[in-house]
């Protein structure tokens, strides 16, 4: 889901509600010179002014109509009657209209035109004021608020608002430089605008006028996160004496640790903040997801239980408990969890999605596949860059639905709707097809889909490594190498396209040139979760390669990073499977993998054999039964249903499934083939029928 979450935006608004109640206050205050309560209409002002002279000020008849619109501004707010805001603004323009200097009433009447909803007016009213006033500090704060609120209700950044609102707040800052609350707000705005180095030196400066301001301390440690600068983040934070630390920095601590992926420390600073304030409802939800992320399951549903207790209308707690429980395998307390968020937000596409995700691990895939329809139908008029996101994400899931269910054409049919979308998610649509294609062995194609992507998305990097993939299998070793090599560009980008590269080197068994394009890849790995991904593609090279220590180095390397990368999980389970070494353990990660994906044909295919291996023979066919049912065109999963049923002295079904296994490699492009395995499968074959000939005769 694409679910974005702007930091900077909230920060911006609660400091501006903040600068309203100041200012609110501030206007409460009466003028100097105005009577405590007037008694009475005012008499009319004396000698008139002479023809070509500027009106004189009539004080008297201004205080008044002041004193009067005062009086309905907070019948106003009693009553909540708009006839008292319309004789409000009335006594406000008798008032001006009395005294046209008066820039207080001005003020007074714009901010009353913001409050009620008048904004355009107020706009108009504040800017006449500060053409009079360059300086006026009221008409400024008042534009400022007005500007920043429309940033917030709109829901996007307006460039031409945000242009607007840093205006008024640069001008703010300009009038009254010793004021934090006005640099942080303008630091906030340039960080939306993007002018990463404008907001830096506006929060330096509001920690420098107010050095114990946790608030200044914090955004400038999130900029310098969201900068990808995590270290600097993490020491602008610590510089805070331990003493002088609340539980909002040891909050934001946390949250640094966490984008650093340093769960464990990420749970430490927040217990720190939730020692110091229990009701730090930010803090829980960083604890219970940190835990999670650790993958300390049991403490993670502790605190997301805790924290559902503390925030009975948080329906978020309750879809993370949905989520661990799904995980866990335990599908009722997540249907139970689900049903609370669903009463707490039921427009919420994520319950839905979750939903339908739980559905389609207990294999429910009609009541799955309907609600995935049902959400890619309500965003059938996606018009924003998420909405389009989240419509191809359910169109995708409700098209591997079918996949599941044996409906590949049905299943091609919704992926080319996400093509049909255009632009980003026209790629990932392509992709889904290609991948369907491939995984039915209809090799022309997942070609011809190939070359249609490129056709229509010529610059796009991912069809262009598709396609080279497709000319690789088809032995068209130098066309595939040569579009590979198209897309390398020299920047941080590359790193994807060496990875890329490499596999298709290791497709053709050129390993040297396979190792070299790792290596490359290697070098543009900057962050850790990057360095993990290209361990991820040296443990598939050298497994490929059967260099079974050095694979398992690069898959354990992985699952330090991320214990729960379940692809991972299973390769290296399967793999220490296939060599008969440390079988519990590589039975315990498989079944880890399986967690995440139950209804995965790989990964039940993986526990079936790691069964086998340990002698388990009942749970050994379950399993592999459940893949061969999922994936029947895999022949891995043939050979080891023979391997069973032959161990199992049941030698007509080891034979079926051997021909089976010897059928799918026949229709299998020669990157897919060992033909080591061919040669063991045929041996076994042709014994396996002198044995049944023996016994029938």
């Amino acid at each position: 889901m694409n679910v974005a979450k702007n930091y900077s935006l909230a920060i911006i608004l609660t400091l501006a509600s903040f600068s309203a109640a100041a200012q609110d206050k501030s206007q409460s205050k009466r003028p100097a010179s105005q009577p405590s309560s007037p008694q009475s209409k005012p008499l009319q002002s004396g000698t008139p002014a002479a023809p070509g002279e500027p009106k004189k000020p009539d004080h008297a008849a201004s205080y008044y109509h002041y004193a009067m619109a005062h009086m309905y501004e907070e019948m106003m707010a009693m009553y909540g009657r708009s006839e008292y805001a319309t004789k409000a603004i009335e006594e406000y323009r008798k008032a001006i209209d009395a005294d046209p200097s008066s820039e207080y009433l001005n003020a007074a009447l714009a901010d009353l035109y913001s409050r009620t909803g008048r904004i355009r007016d107020a706009v108009l009213e504040a800017q006449e004021i500060i053409k009079r006033d360059p300086n006026n500090l009221e008409a400024h704060k008042l534009l400022g608020r007005i500007y920043l609120r429309s940033l917030g209700d709109s829901g996007t950044q307006s460039r031409e608002v945000l242009k607007l609102a840093i205006e008024q707040y640069e001008a703010l800052v300009r009038i009254e430089p010793k004021n934090p609350d006005n640099h942080l707000l303008l630091g906030g705005l340039y960080n939306l605008n993007k002018d990463l180095l404008k907001a830096e030196s506006e929060f330096k400066t509001a920690l420098t006028i107010d050095p114990g301001s946790e608030e200044a301390v914090t955004q400038l440690a999130r900029l310098y996160a969201e900068e990808g600068d995590n270290k600097k983040a993490i020491d602008t934070l610590n510089a805070v004496p331990e003493g002088g630390r609340s539980s909002k920095v040891y909050a934001a601590l946390g949250a640094t640790y966490e984008q650093q992926k340093d769960y464990k420390s990420a749970v430490a600073a927040y217990q720190r903040a939730l020692a110091l304030d229990k009701d730090n409802l930010e803090a829980m939800r960083g604890l219970a997801q940190n835990l999670e992320n650790d993958n300390q399951t049991d403490a993670a549903l502790s605190a997301y239980k805790t924290l559902q207790s503390a925030d009975p209308q948080d329906w978020q707690s309750s879809l993370e408990l949905a989520r661990l429980y799904r995980h866990l395998g335990k599908f009722d307390q997540a249907t139970e969890n689900l049903k609370k968020a669903e009463a707490l937000a039921p427009e919420q596409p994520e319950v839905a999605y979750e939903e339908a995700i739980v559905l389609e691990a207990q294999g429910k895939y009609d009541e799955a596949g309907a609600l995935y329809e049902k959400l890619a139908a309500k965003f059938s008029s996606a018009d924003n860059a998420a909405e389009r996101s989240n419509r191809a994400l359910f169109l995708e899931r409700l098209g591997n639905v079918y996949r599941e269910t044996g409906k590949p054409m049905m299943a091609v049919d919704t992926f080319r709707k996400i093509v049909d979308m255009g632009g980003e998610e026209a790629s990932r649509g392509y992709s889904a097809i290609i991948d369907l294609y491939r995984e039915q062995k209809q090799w022309s194609n997942a070609t011809r889909t190939a070359q249609e992507a490129v056709q229509k998305l010529p610059d796009d990097k991912g069809m262009k490594l598709a396609l080279a993939q497709q000319k690789a299998d088809e032995g068209k070793s130098d066309e595939a190498i040569q579009l590979a090599k198209s897309v390398i560009k020299g920047d941080p980008s590359d790193r994807d396209s060496y990875a890329a590269l490499s596999q298709i080197y290791a497709r053709l068994k050129r390993w040297k040139d396979a190792e070299d394009s790792l290596n490359e890849a290697e070098k543009l790995a900057t962050k850790p979760e990057e360095k993990a991904y290209v361990q991820y593609f040296w443990g598939i090279l050298y497994d490929r390669q059967k260099k079974f220590e050095q694979a398992e180095q690069a898959f354990r390397h992985v699952l330090q990073q991320d214990p729960n990368n379940s692809s991972t999980l299973n390769n290296l389970g399967y793999m220490m499977v296939d060599h008969n070494v440390r079988l519990e353990e590589a039975l315990n990660m498989i079944k880890r993998a399986l967690e995440f994906e139950p209804q995965n044909g790989a990964y039940l295919d993986s526990l079936g054999w790691a069964y086998f291996k340990l002698g388990k023979y009942d749970e050994a066919e379950e399993n592999l039964r459940k893949a061969s049912d999922k994936t029947p065109n895999d022949a891995t999963i043939q050979d080891h249903l023979g391997e069973l049923y032959a161990r199992t002295g049941r030698l007509k079904l080891a034979a079926n499934h051997w021909e089976r296994a010897l059928d799918e490699w026949g229709k299998s492009v020669a990157a897919d083939v060992d033909q080591q395995d061919v040669a063991r499968v045929q041996k076994k074959l042709e014994s396996t029928k002198v044995k049944l000939a023996q016994q029938k005769q």
